[in-house]
């Protein structure tokens, strides 16, 4: 990203989903021009909707698990795989078959057109941690057979493509490791505790707990990810990651529903469901990495912040 802003061409896979989409957006404020790809495999042409006017936007349908040869790139950020359960679990094979393909072809693209690709991984390579809270150093603790492995493993082994282009090509790779992350466009049938606590409260259905709500997450607002993966590749060609992106602040998903229920002025109750498979009893990252190489990046956006915000953008969807 050095040079004049309006020099820059910036392909965003995954562009028309929920983090790929406020990426865009940012892109487009600062002045670069964009190129989404997005085969709204859970992306929505909803979140992209407001760019099309742009004529430094460009939507394009591309599944990235095939080739391509767009030019003139400047910039890569891979984004493009399911992320919620709901989503990665519905078709595995294609989960896996997008992680380390689509990886591959976005990593040959990056060759091609002598441009830095950011890598979008995931907490989940940690698995269910025995280390908290979880180091970049730490190795991690995945089944690689349950029905989580084909994102787990997927995004594990998109990480060692990345660093191998990297160290055979010279690619110039980013790999950040995205935590919870929760905001408006997030998807309402996505599984996820967020949007599934609120289109739950909101609607005055109760909201389901899978297990005893004693396990924990650490959830980062949207607009406090996009800060630091703008950050990212601003770093040093030699910062390779990979770096934890998230909010360290943990708590209790018993906590989160209440907090739901009090934001949202309802009067859902909490009930119990088995907990799923493989599910993490604890995630916290430890963000040392990202506030060194940062430039003293942290998240700033509250819990009760972000939830308010979110919440509105629910309300609109829902009601």
């Amino acid at each position: 990203m050095n040079g004049h802003v309006d020099d820059t061409r910036v392909l965003v896979a995954g562009g028309a989903g929920f983090i790929g989409s406020h990426l865009c957006d940012r892109l487009i404020n600062e002045g670069h021009r964009v190129l989404c790809i997005d085969n709204l495999y859970t992306g929505r042409m909803d979140n992209v909707q407001h760019l099309l006017e742009s004529p430094r936007f460009t939507y394009a349908i591309h599944d990235v698990t095939a080739p391509m040869s767009y030019d003139d790139i400047s910039l890569i950020f891979n984004l493009a795989c399911p992320a919620s359960p709901i989503h990665y679990q519905k078709d595995a094979i294609y989960t896996t078959r997008t992680a380390v393909v689509g990886t591959l072809n976005l990593l040959e693209l990056a060759k091609a057109n002598h441009c830095p690709i950011l890598q979008a991984s995931t907490s989940e390579v940690y698995g269910d941690p025995l280390v908290h809270p979880q180091t970049e150093g730490y190795y991690g603790n995945v089944n690689p057979v349950g029905i989580r492995s084909c994102y787990d493993e997927g995004k594990r082994c998109a990480e060692s493509l990345c660093l191998d282009y990297h160290r055979q090509y010279g690619v110039n790779v980013k790999v950040i490791r995205i935590f919870n992350t929760y905001g408006p466009r997030m998807a309402r049938n996505d599984g996820r505790v967020v949007s599934n606590f609120i289109t739950q409260a909101v609607s005055g259905k109760d909201i389901t707990i899978y297990g005893d709500g004693t396990q924990t997450r650490s959830f980062q607002y949207v607009d406090d990810l996009i800060e630091a993966m703008m950050r990212v590749v601003k770093t040093d060609n030699n910062f390779t990651g990979p770096v934890n992106l998230g909010n360290p602040n943990e708590i209790t998903i018993k906590t989160l529903a209440e907090m739901v229920i009090t934001l949202t002025h309802s009067h859902s109750q909490i009930i119990s469901r088995p907990l799923p498979e493989n599910d993490p009893r604890r995630r916290c990252p430890d963000i040392s990495l990202a506030a060194q190489q940062l430039c003293g990046w942290k998240p700033n956006v509250n819990i009760a912040e972000g939830l308010s915000k979110t919440i509105e953008y629910f309300r609109k969807k829902c009601l």
